[in-house]
């Protein structure tokens, strides 16, 4: 009897003993963990809304075994995802027919030379069936409204009016025993790669057996202007944005006839219409001194809506949402005009055609507002506490509408909106039982005001198993662009809880020049490019010092990449408050920069003139010229294909560190542009960049 009743005691205080202890089940965060998550894409919800198709992709770290496959699940609550595409292709741009039976993708898959245009029966089931075999490859499908035809885009060759001619010049080129790039006109690169004479075109099909494709721009004096060009996206493509009129009688797509004049000139998009079915020039039906894009028509087929960024003389301008009658194109109204300011992201127009609900970045965070489509005021639809809604996308035929969301500590998935309830449901949860399992916290956020006067927000994110009462060191990290923010969300290439994972407090500020705080805000780091964002970040991390007794003061480092690397390299030439710094495709000489970027025109306006007038900007705020000054150890990281700030940049300063024997470190990533994006370079890049801050803080 004794024995049991020790027994009983030992497990009564064993089982005390547990309760009390804290719960140590998650694991602090790793490369492996967040690389190797699925990648949730946009979602498109079928037109009668009961359905969403969105990719999954499926990361590794070697190439060949990662997949991505197209999945589609319920719009109703409860509703299990299936996946309905099998290959190791990705496959890209799904789009529904009208009817909402058939998804249209494009693909590379196993005999393809190229990627090509694939219909997947969803009501009939059965494998998906290859309708493309253009040796130039199809990408972004859209089905004509009576289902019998799809548009898509390809980039072919100059004067091609067939893909058998395609097939000849690329054939000819291949055989040339000199291999040479010639120019005539600026541009001459983008982003990673050397432009070529191949174009943009949009191709129509019917999907009769045995359709051939039509080249419809092809014949046309559009093409032939040395300027033309679609609009250029965050990469190394263009787009057309181009969409089927309601009648599926014309198409209306986006390009510009004046890129060859960016070397001294602001150049935007117009909207161009074309016949779908009749031999004819596409003609302009949307110009303003600025940019459309992306052009949309209302579900009732009554208006058309685009994006409009205008072209002024300013370094940023907000993307605002317009509205014109259709097919008259007259009544051109500003939906998201003053006093609204915010920059419009996605946008999606209801299937009654009243309402517009859109995206826009707001502190940190990407909100759902919604207007009128007459105009009027905008209200704030949703406002999360915390993370972003991206890719909004309605139904054309029910009230659904659909988006991603996600946070910094949530991976993005697909939700349905609830405007009745000021928020969401979710329709996915590929990542969400992993997120549980790390340890990891959301931003803390604070405001305070500069010595300038400037209202400046801020985040910090905490290091795993962090503890409030201990003292951990500060990591300033400061964002790129410099119209862009840092956000409530995941990202890989800067990902926060990596950063903060050895036991540093991640600072991330919001400087002067960045969106999400309104028009002027971001255009005011025109003619200040670079002192007034660091003081700026010098402040947010004296206040951050103040404000949080866990913040160990005397132990400061700074970091960023792209227009972040630019900061960095500002602040070693302005203060030695800092342990070390880390600079990645960061500018240190704004005159050579200037000559050897891709783009050039837009820093003279960001520096309020060209640089032979050497006005006060290209002397005063140029860091290479404060070179005597430089002190603090600094980590210098550059892809090799990276021609936005190019590897010139990142040699001089080395050549500068090393010269004045100054402590430092310089990583060359021979097959990356400008970004790290390849797995196993990104995983030796954040062992690199935590050795560093180690070995100085």
């Amino acid at each position: 009897m004794l024995k049991w009743i020790v027994r009983i005691v030992v497990a009564a205080l064993l089982a005390t003993s547990l309760i009390a202890q804290p719960v140590t089940w998650k694991k602090a965060p790793t490369h492996e963990a967040l690389w190797m998550m699925k990648r949730v894409g946009a979602p498109v919800p079928s037109p009668d809304g009961k359905w969403v198709v969105y990719p999954v992709t499926e990361p590794a770290y070697d190439e060949k075994d990662v997949s991505s496959d197209l999945w589609i699940v319920s719009t109703a609550e409860n509703g299990t995802p299936r996946r309905i595409t099998f290959s190791k292709s990705a496959e890209n741009d799904p789009a529904w027919s009208s009817d909402s039976r058939r998804i249209a993708f494009a693909a590379k898959r196993e005999g393809d030379d190229a990627s090509q245009i694939y219909i997947i029966d969803i009501a009939g089931g059965g494998e998906a069936e290859r309708v493309t075999s253009l040796s130039t490859g199809a990408r972004s499908p859209q089905f004509r409204s009576d289902g019998k035809a799809i548009l898509f885009t390809s980039v072919v060759y100059p004067g091609a009016l067939d893909d058998e001619a395609n097939r000849r010049i690329a054939r000819e080129r291949k055989e040339q025993k000199y291999k040479v790039r010639t120019f005539e006109s600026f541009p001459v690169r983008n982003w990673d790669r050397w432009l070529d004479d191949m174009q943009i075109h949009i191709f129509v099909q019917n999907l009769e057996p045995g359709a051939k494709p039509h080249d419809l721009l092809a014949p046309t004096q559009l093409v032939k202007q040395p300027g033309f060009a679609g609009r250029v996206t965050e990469g190394s493509r263009d787009e057309l944005d181009a969409t089927w009129s309601p009648d599926g009688a014309a198409i209306l797509f986006v390009a510009t006839t004046a890129r060859n004049t960016s070397a001294y000139a602001e150049y935007g998009t117009d909207i161009y219409r074309i016949s779908a079915t009749e031999a004819g020039e596409p003609r302009v039906v949307a110009h303003g001194e600025g940019s459309y894009v992306r052009p949309r028509f209302s579900p009732d087929g009554k208006a058309l809506f685009a994006s409009f960024s205008a072209n002024n003389g300013k370094s940023y301008n907000l993307d605002r949402l317009i509205r014109f009658d259709w097919p008259s194109m007259q009544n051109r109204i500003v939906v998201t005009a003053p006093p609204f300011d915010r920059s419009v992201g996605s946008y999606a127009v209801t299937s009654d055609s009243k309402l517009v609900y859109f995206t826009a970045e707001d502190a940190g965070l990407e909100k759902i507002y919604s207007v009128g489509t007459g105009g009027g005021n905008v209200s704030l639809a949703i406002d999360p506490p915390r993370g972003v809604y991206t890719g909004l996308a309605s139904a054309q035929y029910a009230p659904v509408m659909v988006a991603r969301w996600g946070s910094s500590i949530e991976p993005p998935e697909v939700v349905r909106i609830d405007p009745g309830t000021k928020g969401h449901v979710n329709l996915t949860s590929v990542n969400a039982a992993n997120a549980r399992q790390i340890d990891w916290q959301s931003p803390r956020h604070f405001w305070f005001t500069s010595k300038r006067g400037k209202k400046i927000h801020n985040m910090i994110v905490l290091p795993p198993a962090f503890d409030e009462s201990k003292k951990y060191p500060l990591f300033v990290v400061i964002h790129g662009g410099a119209a862009s923010m840092w956000r409530d969300e995941i990202s890989l290439r800067w990902n926060y809880h990596l950063l903060a994972k050895p036991g540093y407090v991640v600072l991330l500020t919001n400087y002067t020049g960045s969106t999400g705080f309104g028009e002027k805000f971001a255009q005011d780091i025109q003619g200040d490019p670079l002192k007034g964002p660091g003081e700026e970040l010098n402040e947010a991390a004296d206040e951050a010092v103040k404000r949080f007794a866990f913040i160990d003061g005397s132990r400061m480092a700074a970091a960023g990449a792209s227009y972040g690397g630019h900061l960095a390299n500002w602040l070693e030439a302005t203060t030695t408050r800092y342990k070390c710094l880390v600079a990645h495709a960061g500018e240190i000489n704004l005159e050579s920069q200037w000559g050897t970027s891709d783009g050039i025109y837009h820093r003279e306006l960001a520096n309020l003139g060209p640089v032979w007038e050497q006005g006060k900007v290209w002397r005063e705020q140029n860091p290479i010229r404060y070179a005597a000054r430089f002190q603090t150890p600094m980590l210098l990281s550059v892809g090799e294909h990276d021609y936005r700030v190019p590897m010139n940049e990142t040699l001089e300063n080395w050549s500068i560190l090393q010269r004045r024997r100054i402590p430092s470190k310089l990583l060359v990533w021979p097959n990356e542009n400008h970004w790290i994006l390849n797995p196993e370079n990104s995983r030796y890049w954040y062992n690199e960049l935590w050795a560093w801050l180690a070995k100085w803080m």
